[in-house]
């Protein structure tokens, strides 16, 4: 729709995102109460045993370090390599690489793809490591945690991964507080990676140039070959 029909980007991605709310409901009706077996702890031998950092970064699902090895071989494909410059330069001039003879559309669907796949992936782990089980909604939210991430960290793969886990450590921070006893509402424990955001967004807000020069010089515009 984005790429080929030239719809607007940002309320196409919200009327999907509501679309895959409500079809996800439909679809996931026959796993309701259903539960995966416990799955195996992992843990890095010694490692894990060191105090507070143990538990936050050698007990983790294999999948974790797996995302930590993309994300390190993502930079390395975008920027020390040719294909990499390649999709760089769709965003960044689309008309350049349009007229070096490449193609754009093709480019930006199959880039499209493979962040969807991505987006699936993240949430297989919700629902089958995460959380072994499917309910309505589970996701809550997660999604455009990670729209504001991006933002956050704009646009670099390294700072998106330690900004992930500044984002994960304010979320897994409401059940520590839980767990010692605080006396606070858990409304407001469940809703601290959302302030988090908020207070996040308004901060790098109150620089739009700082975000202008990072940003991908072309997001959210269409592109038209005849152009």
């Amino acid at each position: 729709m984005v790429i080929y029909l030239s719809t607007n980007q940002y309320a196409t991605g919200l009327a999907l995102s509501l679309f895959g709310v409500g079809f996800s409901a439909f679809v996931g009706i026959s796993y309701v109460q259903e539960k995966l077996p416990p799955r195996a702890q992992f843990e890095v031998p010694f490692l894990s045993d060191i105090p507070l950092l143990g538990a936050a970064f050698f007990k983790q699902h294999p999948l974790v370090y797996g995302v930590i090895a993309f994300v390190f071989a993502l930079i390395w494909f975008l920027y020390k390599t040719r294909t990499g410059l390649v999709l760089r330069s769709v965003g960044e001039s689309p008309e350049s690489a349009h007229a070096l003879g490449y193609p754009v559309r093709r480019i930006r669907f199959f880039a499209v793809i493979v962040g969807g796949a991505l987006c699936g992936l993240a949430g297989a782990y919700i629902s089958v490591i995460y959380t072994p089980l499917w309910v309505e909604g589970m996701v809550a939210g997660k999604g455009w945690i990670a729209l504001a991430l991006t933002t956050f960290a704009t646009w670099r793969p390294a700072r998106i991964l330690l900004g992930a886990y500044l984002f994960g450590g304010v979320t897994m921070l409401q059940f520590h507080l839980q767990g010692l006893g605080v006396q606070v509402p858990s409304q407001w424990l469940s809703a601290l990676p959302y302030l988090a955001t908020i207070v996040v967004l308004a901060l790098i807000s109150r620089n739009p140039a700082w975000i202008r020069v990072n940003m991908p010089a072309s997001l959210g515009k269409a592109f038209h070959p005849s152009s």
